[in-house]
Parts: structure tokens; sequence; C-alpha cells
């Protein structure tokens, strides 16, 4: 905060340097009496006073060559390595592939890496945690080799146990090294510059028998999210709408998500492939931010496609101002397709369901039932495009017309909202306290029981048609 102006000058080039070393959020306070006084170039020189530069330049960090070679030790020794990247390995998708081929290993993503590497290759597992695939939880359950690249996924029981896998990690931030898991070697750098350093020091494995197992659980996995996406709802089945997007989703488009039950189906049921961005509030689990990112990556990349998939809580609370926003902008974009997915199931359905699972209590719909809106409708009032669906028949037509609008989007599909996020593995304790919830008289417990059955017998129906093919 500056308290005179002759403090701005060192504030702001201060600010810009560390947001640019650290890549991070910096603030500048000016109270209001400051701005009202003159401006100062140049402070004058005396004793407590700096005077600051201009200029960065962003170092080559690279781990030494010893540690580098410790790190090769260990994944050459690996039978089974599993592989995780997140944030930190954005840009890193060659050099990940290459590594990931030389140890035979899968890779999965934590969500805000999800762009990290494309999902159309058969090794790659996807997402991991509750919002995580079958075969990424698989993988780091059987493996005896971690290599963790920036990434700071922070949940246990869906690593390795302590003691079960030899461990490497690279990352740029000295702080998070062995944060996660016990390392046995932690390395500091660059994701890219690193994995290049790594690669020569590596041995190609010729027993591809663990690759191969985790490409078949991934085949098998993809078709089970077909099927899940395909049954029957009242009246949609919120994983259809992003199951018939994945295949449409726009060369270099950019994704936006928010953290409600949307999450879920972003995480599992879209694949990106190279080229395109994609986030949502990975770390903090903020509510809202799939519209404003959306907006953000407009003003940045206004070339490019973007998509933001929000459910109807977060539009009512700050979705519908932020449509204001784009109505107010979106002429100015050379590309105008900016479309708002919103899941319309009238509750705060992520937090209904962790309230059922996680805590064994019924649904209240005194806190969570969620006013009706006409999102499309009020889209429309606002000089953009709206699209209203009621049946799982219009979905993929929509993505069409959506994807092709000269002007911004709003998609208001109806959703059923007792369609179950499944974990990857549900733990005793799930099984409990969605029971519990259940005993408790759940207003929506018809739906909930008939479309958590349907999700699960869609598993072993797709696993009974392969063995009997």
């Amino acid at each position: 905060m500056a308290t005179n102006p002759s403090q701005i000058r060192t504030l702001v080039d201060r600010a810009i340097r560390i947001a640019l070393a650290e890549k991070t959020v910096t603030c500048i306070i000016l109270p209001n009496d400051v701005q009202e006084l003159d401006a100062v170039t140049s402070p004058d020189r005396k004793h407590g006073t700096t005077f600051t530069g201009l200029g960065f330049t962003r170092p080559d960090i690279v781990p030494a060559r010893d540690d580098l070679k410790r790190a090769a030790d260990v994944l050459n020794a690996g039978r089974k390595v599993a592989m995780l990247v997140g944030a930190g390995a954005l840009g890193a998708s060659e050099e990940i592939a290459v590594v990931a081929d030389m140890l035979g290993a899968g890779v999965a993503k934590a969500l805000l890496g999800k762009a990290a590497i494309s999902d159309d290759l058969p090794y790659v597992t996807g997402s991991i945690g509750l919002l995580g695939t079958k075969p990424s939880y698989e993988m780091m359950m059987e493996c005896d080799t971690l290599l963790m690249v920036g990434s700071g996924f922070p949940y246990s029981e869906f690593l390795p146990k302590e003691g079960q896998a030899r461990g490497v990690q690279i990352d740029i931030s000295p702080r998070m090294l062995g944060l996660r898991y016990p390392m046995e070697v932690n390395l500091q750098g660059d994701a890219v510059l690193t994995l290049r350093a790594l690669v020569p020091l590596l041995q190609r494995k010729g027993d591809r028998h663990w690759r191969e197992g985790i490409e078949k659980n991934v085949k098998e996995w993809w078709e089970i999210m077909q099927a899940r996406a395909l049954l029957p709802a009242n009246p949609i089945n919120p994983q259809r709408l992003f199951w018939e997007l994945s295949p449409r989703l726009p060369e270099n488009c950019i994704l936006t998500c928010d953290s409600g039950s949307s999450a879920n189906w972003y995480a599992r049921d879209l694949k990106v492939r190279p080229g395109m961005k994609a986030s949502l509030s990975g770390g903090l689990a903020t509510m809202c931010p799939g519209i404003p990112y959306a907006i953000a990556a407009k003003m940045n990349y206004p070339d490019r496609t973007v998509i933001a998939m929000v459910g109807d809580g977060a539009m009512q609370m700050q979705g519908i101002n932020n449509l204001v926003t784009i109505s107010k902008n979106w002429k100015n974009w050379s590309n105008p397709r900016l479309i708002v997915l919103v899941l319309n199931n009238r509750d705060l359905n992520q937090v209904t369901w962790e309230q059922r699972v996680m805590n064994g209590d019924a649904k209240f719909s005194g806190s969570q039932d969620v006013p009706l809106f006409p999102y499309a409708r009020y889209a429309e009032m606002l000089g953009l495009e709206g699209i209203e669906l009621s049946a799982p028949d219009q979905v993929a037509a929509a993505w069409t017309v959506a994807l092709s609008a000269d002007r911004p989007v709003v998609i208001d599909a109806h959703c059923d909202p007792d369609v179950p996020p499944l974990p990857p593995h549900i733990t005793f304790e799930q099984a409990k306290g969605f029971l519990s919830s259940l005993m408790k008289g759940d207003p929506n417990l018809g739906g909930i029981v008939s479309q958590s059955a349907k999700q699960m017998m869609s598993t072993l129906l797709t696993r009974s048609e392969k063995k009997e093919k």
C-alpha cells in the first residue's frame, strides 16, 4: 500500500516483478487521498529512499546432474510406474509423452492439469480423486513407482500407500517438494527442462505388460462413460451434455468450469486434445469462477471459442450478472463464440450429494433448492442467443447450433439432479452414509435409488458384454 506518491514507482516495479517471477497475483493499494496528490516521477535521493528499475528474465531452472541421475535410477528400477501431472506440467505434453513411453507408465491428471496431455492417448487415465476415474485409482493403488510432475494434489487416499512406491517429484517450487508423498528424490526445476534432461538417463522398458493393462482399463472406462452418459434420466442426464460436446470441441478451444456437480462431468466426460486450454477453481473449490474465467479467456484470446460449464446455483449467485458483461463486450471479439452451459437442476447439487454421502443426511430442501429462472430467455433479452433443452434428443443439435452461432450462446439444460457423481472407488464409509441418507427419508428417494442403480448396472453390463465377446 502506498502512503505517499514517491512510493508508487517502487511498488509498481516490485509488484510486476513478483507476479512474473512467482507466477502469482500481486495487489497495489492506492488510498483515495494518495490518488489526489501530484505524481512523483523520481523520489528525492536521501536516506530511506530506494530507486527501482525495470526488467525481468525468467531463468532456466534445472536440477543438478547428480540429482537427475538418482531420479533416473529410481524410475529405471520401477516395474509399475505411474505418473501424476498437474498445472505445473502445462506446456510439457511432448516431454510427458516421451517419458511415459520410456517408462511404460500411465499418466493421471490433477484437475488443474487436465490440459497437460491429450485424453486421446490410450495410456492417459484421466483425472484423479473423488472426481477422478477408476483407471487412475487402480493405477495408483497398484504402482511401485510414482513420478509426480507439477502437481500439489493433496488427497492421500488416492495416492499410493506410504511405503508402497518409490517416488520422484519435479516442481518449480521447492516448498511443494515432498509435501504430498514421501518422495525418494525431489527435483526443483521447470517441468519441460527437467523432463528433457531426464530422458537421456532413462532406459526404455521392454516389458510392456503394466502399460498394456493400463490401456485396457482406459479403453473399458471410456466405454463405461459412454454407457452412463446415454442412460435415460428425468429429463436430461447431465453426463450426456458433456459426452455429446466432447467430440464436437473446436480446435484450440478454451474450457472453464464451476466447482459444483458440473466439475464431475467436466473431469470425466470431456476429452481434451492438444492446443486446448482448460481450467476451474482446482485449488480452492471456489464457487462461481466458470463465467468470469471464460470472460477473462475471451479477453486474452478473442479469436478462440470459449465454453463455460456452470450450475444453476452459480448462475444465480453471479452468472446472470456476468452475462451483462458478455453482452457489453462480445462485439469486440474477432470470434464471437462464447458458450455458457447451465445445468439447470434446481438444486445445489454437489453439496446435496456431499451431505448424503459424507454426512449421511437426507437432502434439506430449505437450503438446497434453487428457484426457477429462465436463463435462455434472459440471455435473449441481453442480445445473446438462448437455447432451452428439455429432452435428451435435443442435446447434439443444440451443440451444433451453439458452436456455429454468430454471438455468445446460453444453453439452459434441464437436468436430472438425481444422477449420482459416483467416485472411482466407493468406500464403506461412503456407502454407509448414502444408505443412511435414504433411511432418513430423502425427498428425492425414488430418483436417486433409480439413477444410482442404473449407473452401477451400466458398469457391470459393459464388463459383461466385453467378456461375452
